[in-house]
């Protein structure tokens, strides 16, 4: 069958010897996943989901028990007093802008404690000028980078025993960077020193790729509030947009005044047939989040077997769902990500071509096979052309799946 679909023996012998050494280590990726499915059905038991909940509302969204539904499940799940879970969030940037703005006031400092967020934050922060940025606003941002992957807590602490730091940003995954994921057990650590001399400051994560990746969540380690979208872990791969914002009650409260109206908050907002979704989707993320990890350390093990330096390694701890790999040259790291979109279901008769993105100011090429457009919980890989030329891999709504479309990328560069 792997011949019907071009991929040849030589590839299928490869990936299995592999595959049998890692099974190990598939087991724990297992065992985590069980672990968030007990939460998942806990929380939708508890909330005693019915099918009245997956109903719709249009126009204001008044009176929405699904809604309430969902975001007290999504609540639940992640360890917060509530949740913001909406359609009308269009992606992570988004939810990260709505709960910034929502946040912080003219003057207000903001700190970024793992190092300059993702790119696509630059304008919003102002690092990148921009009319509409915080910075613009008269709000102030500083950050400290990180020290052999971990945070510098000494920086840290001086900086937040002034008292004049608002918000605390801590982004977890890596983005377009070449650092490792903020585990769980670093954020416990570095909360625990903060709040012992400054519990006023809220403390913000993102969290994105990072969902359902170990056991506990941010909130349940002290932080105020998280952030993420649905086309990444949570949504399952059944959620086709929407993202989330989880904790405190006062500070949700006040990031559904940013999303709709101050006064209104999250009274308002239709959900359109979207709750089924949202759920649908929350109850396959742990299973879908395992065969996203399965996939990524499959990837690690035979690209390191190969000779390029990935990160994490297969044996590695792992905090989100992301996979570098180090090519050293744009034509491996670009026949690679072909090689990915031509493992695909979607546009697998098409060559991503580096371009222009929004938001980047290098070339990207992306290859994405998805049903959602930008999910990247399905099979994806992309990053800039720059070195030294990593490709960000990350997604795959089956372990299957995902890894025919590593050996397909596997070929690509070997034939």
């Amino acid at each position: 069958m792997y011949e019907k679909i071009g991929i040849k023996a030589e590839i299928e012998e490869q990936i299995n010897k592999i595959e049998r050494e890692i099974k190990p280590i598939f087991e724990k990726v297992d065992q985590i996943a069980e672990y968030n499915s007990l939460k998942v059905i806990n929380a939708f038991q508890k909330y005693r989901l019915s099918e009245i909940h997956f109903t719709s509302t249009t126009g204001y969204g008044y009176d929405d028990i699904g809604r309430e539904c969902v975001e007290n499940i999504f609540a639940e799940v992640l360890g917060g007093e509530d949740a913001l879970v909406r359609t009308q969030i269009v992606s992570g940037t988004h939810a990260l802008t709505i709960a910034l703005f929502a946040l912080l006031r003219p003057n207000d400092v903001m700190l970024s404690i793992a190092g300059k967020p993702y790119d696509t934050l630059d304008t919003v922060i102002g690092i990148e000028e921009n009319a509409s940025s915080l910075k613009s606003f008269g709000i102030k941002y500083e950050q400290i980078d990180l020290i052999n992957n971990n945070f510098d807590t000494q920086e840290i602490l001086n900086r937040v025993s002034k008292g004049d730091i608002k918000l605390i940003h801590i982004q977890r995954s890596r983005g377009y960077a070449l650092r490792e994921t903020i585990s769980i057990e670093q954020l416990r650590n570095i909360i625990l020193e903060i709040r012992k001399i400054n519990n006023k400051a809220i403390i913000m994560i993102d969290n994105c790729y990072c969902e359902f990746v170990e056991k506990e969540t941010p909130l349940e380690v002290g932080a105020d509030i998280i952030v993420g979208s649905l086309i990444k872990n949570l949504g399952g791969g059944i959620a086709t947009n929407g993202g989330y914002i989880a904790g405190k009650r006062d500070l949700v409260e006040l990031a559904g005044e940013r999303l709709t109206s101050p006064g209104q908050g999250k009274e308002v907002g239709p959900t359109n047939g979207a709750n089924k979704m949202f759920l649908q989707g929350l109850y396959f993320a742990p299973s879908v989040v395992a065969s996203s990890l399965k996939t990524a350390i499959l990837a690690s093990a035979v690209l390191e077997e190969m000779r390029y330096k990935v990160s994490p390694r297969f044996n590695s701890h792992r905090s989100d769902i992301v996979q570098t790999i180090e090519f050293g040259n744009p034509e491996d790291m670009i026949k690679y990500c072909r090689g990915i979109q031509f493992g695909s279901a979607v546009n697998a008769h098409c060559a991503p071509e580096p371009s222009d993105m929004p938001g980047y100011n290098d070339k990207i090429i992306m290859a994405s096979g998805s049903f959602t457009q930008g999910s990247s919980i399905e099979l994806s890989c992309d990053g800039p052309i720059r070195p030294p030329f990593i490709a960000f891999m990350q997604g795959g709504l089956t372990y299957e799946y995902g890894k025919i479309g590593v050996m397909r990328a596997i070929q690509e560069m070997k034939f």
